[in-house]
C-alpha cells in the first residue's frame, strides 16, 4: 500500500469536501438575504454570489497540493508516512478554511443586502479565511 499517493488523495477530498459545506454555508446566507429582498421589494444584490462561491478555490488548493506530493511521491522525495500526514493535515486546514469561509460569506451576503454596505469589508473577512488555506498549500508544497 503507498501511503504517499494516500495522502496526496485525501488532501484533494477533505480540501472539497470543506468546499461543499463552505459553499452550503454561504449558499445558505445568500439565498435567505434575496429572499428577504424580494419580501421587501428591495433589488437583490447579485453581488452576494461572490460570498456563496468564495470556499471553492479551496478545491483548486487542494488539487495543486494533491499534484505537487504526487510527483514527489513518485520521485521518492517525500516519506510515505509523512505525505499521509502532510495530506491530512493539510487537507483538514483547507477544510476548515472553506467552512469558516462559508461562514463568513453567509454574514457578509446578510449584511449587503440589508445595508447596501460594505462589501469590501465583508470580502476582507472572507479574505482572511482564504489566507489559511493558501498557507496550508504553499507550506505544503514546500515540505
Amino acid at each position: 500500500m503507498n501511503w504517499g499517493m494516500i495522502g496526496a488523495g485525501l488532501v484533494m477530498g477533505i480540501a472539497a469536501m470543506g468546499s461543499a459545506i463552505g459553499i452550503g454555508i454561504a449558499g445558505q446566507g445568500a439565498i435567505g438575504a434575496w429572499k428577504r429582498c424580494y419580501l421587501n421589494n428591495k433589488p437583490a444584490p447579485f453581488l452576494l454570489v461572490v460570498f456563496a462561491g468564495a470556499p471553492l478555490t479551496q478545491t483548486i488548493y487542494g488539487f495543486l497540493l494533491m499534484n505537487s506530493m504526487k510527483s514527489k511521491v513518485i520521485a521518492s522525495q517525500l516519506d510515505p508516512l509523512f505525505s499521509l500526514g502532510l495530506g491530512l493535515a493539510a487537507g483538514l486546514a483547507m477544510c476548515m478554511s472553506a467552512i469558516a469561509q462559508g461562514k463568513a460569506g453567509a454574514a457578509g451576503s446578510d449584511a449587503l443586502a440589508e445595508t447596501g454596505k460594505g462589501f469590501t469589508n465583508y470580502i476582507m473577512v472572507v479574505g482572511l479565511c482564504e489566507t489559511v488555506a493558501l498557507f496550508a498549500m504553499v507550506f505544503g508544497m514546500i515540505a
